[in-house]
């Protein structure tokens, strides 16, 4: 019987040493490439023993050449501190400085597309999908659909939906003035406000927003053929209350001097190069960015100028989500500042893209508020922005 009792005893044993290690290294085969490091916060890290109580990461960088914003590296994670269990790629932030953000902007983009705001009884066609391509050739604005349409009965037509592709076959009809229509009503800009977070002072390229732009409807993400950032007024502040998300009331001219272009649009925010600083920043505040490792619980601080001038406010970091793959819900915080409470009462829309800040870097963005409180809200790491 004790025999029987002590072989039980052992497998038990075996099996919780087995499910101690696999686990944690089942989530190291889950991290993705390419997320932003350096030496100290991986040394951090393992201290913390943020991969697992047995696995630690090795960064090495890899030869670079020029000037990039970023350094390829390597970080192998090892087992017992010397079995390799596996290899990623990763980027390396460089020592470059970066204007910070904070003050909102008007967008204004030409979408890679058409985006329908009216299917007129279309039965495969909805509203708030992006046409993208007719007969296999894409399309980068609106006008492109009509030279391809022309003479055809029937077209082939690629569209998004929720950003998955899906083709359909349209009959193609012609209108009085003889032009050749897919019988839906369709449009190729969208405008919008958001905040600036960062630019590199060496380079002028710049993120902001810190979630994608999508169109109202059928919430795709636009594809952007070309786009300009310009100067935005605000004018007035909706303060956000429970329920109900309060709003930065700002107004921009669409056609008059713009600040820069827009590049590309992603689940992280909008990114280009700015060709005008007057207003944007101030080329006194510079700061490095700080990769997702960096983040800790705790005191940091919110940068914006919705006051008149640019100033931080403080918020307390509730929860730094170590996270193996990319999302724009990165960071859990709350705003603490009651000058900002008054003003805004929290988070509120047009705030998105106002850099977080934590022991003087450039940590992350906010992307989110709280429905059921605006006082708090989400943000996203810069390293996600940058890629």
């Amino acid at each position: 019987m004790k025999r029987k009792q002590f072989w039980i005893s052992y497998i038990f044993l075996c099996l919780t040493c087995v499910l101690l290690i696999a686990v944690p290294i089942i989530d190291i085969f889950q991290i993705e490439d390419n997320f932003l490091v350096n030496y100290e916060d991986v040394a951090e890290a393992n201290d913390n023993h943020l991969f697992g109580s047995y696995i630690t990461g090795e960064l090495s960088q890899k030869q670079s050449v020029g000037t990039e914003k970023v350094k390829n590296g390597e970080m192998v994670f090892k087992l017992f501190g010397f079995i390799p269990i596996r290899k990623i790629s990763v980027v390396m932030a460089a020592e470059d400085d970066y204007y910070i953000g904070g003050v909102p902007i008007g967008l204004s983009i030409t979408a890679d597309g058409a985006i329908v705001i009216s299917d007129n009884g279309n039965e495969s066609i909805k509203e708030g999908d992006i046409i993208t391509k007719i007969n296999g050739v894409a399309m980068n604005d609106i006008d492109d659909m009509q030279e391809v349409l022309k003479n055809q009965d029937e077209a082939e037509v690629t569209y998004l939906r929720k950003n998955k592709e899906l083709r359909t076959l349209v009959k193609v009809l012609k209108d009085k003035q003889n032009k050749y229509k897919l019988g839906l009503t369709v449009k190729d800009n969208i405008t919008g406000v958001g905040t600036l977070t960062f630019v590199n002072k060496n380079t002028n390229e710049y993120g902001a927003l810190g979630h994608a732009i999508v169109d109202d409807v059928g919430g795709n993400i636009v594809p952007v053929s070309n786009g300009n950032v310009y100067s935005c007024n605000l004018i007035g502040i909706n303060k956000g209350q429970k329920n109900n998300p309060g709003q930065l009331r700002c107004v921009f001219v669409q056609n008059g001097k713009t600040k820069g272009s827009i590049a590309s649009n992603s689940k992280f925010g909008i990114n280009g190069t700015l060709t005008n600083f007057d207003g944007l920043v101030d080329k006194n505040l510079t700061a490095k960015i700080g990769g997702r490792l960096s983040v800790k619980p705790g005191k940091a601080t919110i940068v914006s100028n919705i006051s008149g001038i640019k100033e931080e406010y403080e918020i307390e970091i509730i929860k730094a989500n170590y996270q193996k793959k990319a999302n724009d819900k990165s960071i859990v915080f709350r705003v603490t500042d009651k000058r900002l409470l008054n003003l805004t009462g929290g988070i509120v829309q047009g705030m998105s893209g106002s850099p977080i800040m934590q022991n003087g870097k450039i940590v992350g963005a906010v992307t989110h508020v709280f429905l059921s409180d605006p006082t708090k809200g989400y943000g996203v790491y810069c390293d996600f922005m940058l890629d």
